[in-house]
């Protein structure tokens, strides 16, 4: 009866019944108008908005500045590259520790963490190396989380900054050195602590009994002192942490060439020796 009605309404006075599918579209189509139209007054720029209305300018006219327009598209790129490149560095000092395969896969704890200085800046790589800490922390514990974080997620970052100012491989690998050599001692006193036992003690006492049969093999009739053995320590450890730093350069500088970030080039001999053009 309502559509009839509707029919012979519409007969009366000439004009043809609404169709519903038009009237969707209309309605759409003033939707869209109004979402055009608020869309315009937010673009406004604040002057224009005082010469209209002072007080909503003064209102509004700050929160519309603070609103963000655009998202940068390269920020979830950074945010994507830094928890894999971060999530990687952890996996290999896991699987290294389970899986011990030699020094191959420690020369990959630190190389993640510099990919991501030198592709994101300083802010990504400090967060790479917090979130590969706190990955660790959940599934190894805190105290070999901590072990990976000091040295290895900070040299990550030292070599980034290095590599990115260009910095030569002699000062590169001596300031990584001087850290790794820190980082060993750190070990020693944390794991120390743990444990209850003085490592330290532990490590003098190899070391005296080293320099003994040295001595005694080159005719010295001498007991090594104390200071000696330390400092013997010292020197075996720096010279350690060199060589690993050179392997280190080594193998970033033939990775990161192949993915697009190269680091500084290594000297004449280098180059030679590796007969890399």
């Amino acid at each position: 009866m309502t559509d009839s009605s509707e029919d012979n309404a519409s007969r009366q006075t000439g004009n043809p019944a609404p169709d519903p599918a038009n009237v969707d579209q209309r309605e759409a189509a003033s939707v869209e108008a109004s979402w055009l139209e608020v869309e315009a007054e937010l673009s406004r720029p604040i002057e224009a908005l005082e010469a209209d209305d002072p007080l909503e300018a003064k209102m509004f006219g700050q929160r519309r500045l603070q609103v963000p327009r655009t998202v940068d598209p390269a920020v979830p790129l950074m945010m994507v590259e830094t928890a894999f490149l971060a999530s990687a560095a952890s996996l290999v000092y896991l699987v290294n520790y389970y899986f011990p395969i030699g020094p191959l896969l420690r020369l990959f704890f630190s190389i993640p963490i510099a990919l991501i200085y030198l592709r994101w800046g300083n802010r990504a790589a400090w967060m790479g190396a917090l979130v590969s800490g706190l990955l660790l922390s959940v599934l190894m514990g805190p105290a070999r989380s901590i072990l990976f974080v000091m040295p290895y997620a900070l040299l990550g970052v030292l070599l980034g900054v290095l590599w990115h100012r260009s910095a030569q491989w002699a000062f590169s690998i001596g300031v990584g050195s001087i850290l790794t050599t820190f980082g060993f001692f750190f070990r020693i006193w944390l794991v120390s602590l743990l444990l209850g036992e003085d490592l330290w003690l532990y490590a003098t006492t190899q070391t005296t009994e080293l320099l003994e049969w040295l001595f005694i093999k080159f005719g010295f009739l001498a007991q090594p002192s104390l200071e000696l053995v330390q400092a013997a320590i010292i020197v075996m450890v720096l010279l350690n942490s060199l060589v690993y730093l050179f392997i280190v350069h080594l193998a970033a500088w033939l990775l990161l060439d192949r993915l697009g970030t190269p680091i500084p080039r290594p000297p004449k001999w280098v180059q030679v020796l590796m007969d890399y053009e």
